[in-house]
């Protein structure tokens, strides 16, 4: 089995030492403003270098990771380095749509891999495709495809604190109601289709109804889906950048997963070699 990358994380400590920070001045940000600034930071995100540091579940264990991740914008590529020596490279237009995988491990040999498929999903919340932000500004923003959007509106600037020696504002969204909740198709879905829908996230509708990551649901079926992202998810935004460098999301079992950026480089030009499969360091 070749384990690919993971994203992002903070102690489990990191809730309680929240919530004992205190509530932003009546002169400061508005949640409207807060939330607006950060999905707009993402949206202009032209190259972005950082170091990620991730914890997520998978059944009942979890998956811990560090990962260097550099990505270019319009059009999308990354590569990214983890700490067990396994690089990921993805270009768009380059490799028929696969990404170039060096598993650091036997044969030694780059393959080309599906980055939704089978072999590069297996155990990962999210795909290479969403490395950096991009799932974060999904999750506040929601899209025209749900059904409701009670979640995204439970988002609250809730407290300011200090991560890394760096001034953060804390989003803050409490959704009790967070469940599975029975959905029946109509017509053949993929399982993005139906995570765009409720706003979930693919990983645990695989999960709770065993469904491989490139699966198409028939029409008919009824599957097991989150009705949100998390019952509780915290968001610490750079109070600089307005980028998050802390993302951590609880549901119905306790923690989901957990992601910490650090050294974080945005906007900055990076050589068009460096997305390149024969640059001088790789070994891809």
């Amino acid at each position: 089995m070749i384990r690919i990358f993971r994203l992002p994380v903070l102690a489990l400590a990191l809730l309680p030492a929240l919530a004992a920070t205190t509530p932003p001045p009546a002169d400061k940000l508005t949640t409207e403003q807060l939330l607006t600034r950060l999905t707009s930071a993402i949206e202009n995100l032209k190259t972005l270098r950082c170091n990620v540091r991730a914890q997520e579940r998978s059944g009942n264990k979890y998956q811990h990771a560090r990962t260097a991740m550099k990505m270019g914008f319009n059009p999308l590529r990354v590569y990214l380095r983890n700490d067990k020596g396994i690089e990921v490279l993805w270009v768009t237009g380059q490799n028929d749509g696969d990404a170039w995988v060096y598993p650091n491990s036997f044969p030694y040999v780059t393959l080309s891999l599906d980055p939704n498929g089978s072999i590069m999903r297996r155990n990962q919340h999210h795909s290479v495709l969403d490395a950096g932000f991009g799932t974060i500004a999904d999750i506040i923003k929601g899209s025209k495809q749900r059904q409701d959007h009670v979640f995204e509106r439970t988002f609250r600037y809730a407290s300011d604190t200090t991560i890394t020696g760096r001034p953060c504002h804390i989003l803050r969204s409490d959704f009790p109601q967070f469940r599975y909740v029975p959905y029946k198709t109509t017509k053949p879905e993929t399982l993005a289709s139906i995570a765009d829908r409720f706003g979930c996230g693919e990983y645990r509708i695989m999960e709770r109804n065993d469904l491989s990551p490139d699966a198409t649901v028939p029409a008919g079926k009824t599957l097991q889906v989150p009705n949100g992202y998390g019952k509780r998810t915290i968001i610490c935004v750079d109070q600089k950048l307005f980028l998050p460098l802390v993302v951590q999301v609880q549901d119905d079992k306790g923690l989901f997963e957990k992601f910490e950026f650090s050294d974080v480089v945005a906007n900055q030009p990076i050589p068009a070699a460096e997305f390149a499969k024969g640059y001088k360091g790789y070994k891809l």
